[in-house]
């Protein structure tokens, strides 16, 4: 787990929260890999995903639930967040409690549908909890950091 009283914890942590787009990386049952841009919530511990219901990816994890995240690379690509985890795909029209935490997190982005729309048409929720994670920072005029947690 990040220890959020270490300054480079909090760095990834923030980042996790506040970032728009996470990459998630899974499996097809032939092998070959896809990757796919998606809006996302990190609550400390977990990542929660929604998705269109018949999309490639969902079919992928019922296929494999292994999967990787990854942030867009930050400062000119010196600042480097990955996840490994295990999604499951979620089946609990509770989950559409967290869309007000979607709402309020994309609140400035242009959308296409209104929130109960885009709740009603992404309405598969994939939850991923981390394995690990693998950070690093190494800017050419700053001691480089690096962060390996084990979940």
């Amino acid at each position: 787990m990040l220890d959020l009283t270490r300054p480079y914890d909090a760095h990834i942590d923030r980042r996790l929260r506040n970032e728009p787009i996470i990459w998630l990386a899974s499996t097809r049952p032939d092998g070959r890999p896809h990757l796919v841009p998606l809006w996302f919530l990190w609550d400390g511990a977990t990542v929660l995903l929604f998705s269109l219901p018949e999309t490639q990816k969902v079919r992928n994890l019922h296929h494999n639930p292994a999967v990787t995240l990854s942030l867009e690379a930050a400062d000119r690509g010196y600042d480097i967040v990955i996840l490994e985890g295990r999604a499951s795909l979620l089946d609990d029209p509770r989950l559409r409690g967290d869309m007000p935490a979607f709402v309020e997190k994309y609140a400035g982005l242009p959308r296409r549908w209104e929130p109960a729309e885009w709740a009603e048409k992404f309405s598969q929720a994939i939850r991923v909890a981390p394995t690990r994670l693998v950070a690093w920072m190494t800017r050419p005029d700053r001691l480089p950091q690096r962060r390996v947690i084990r979940f």
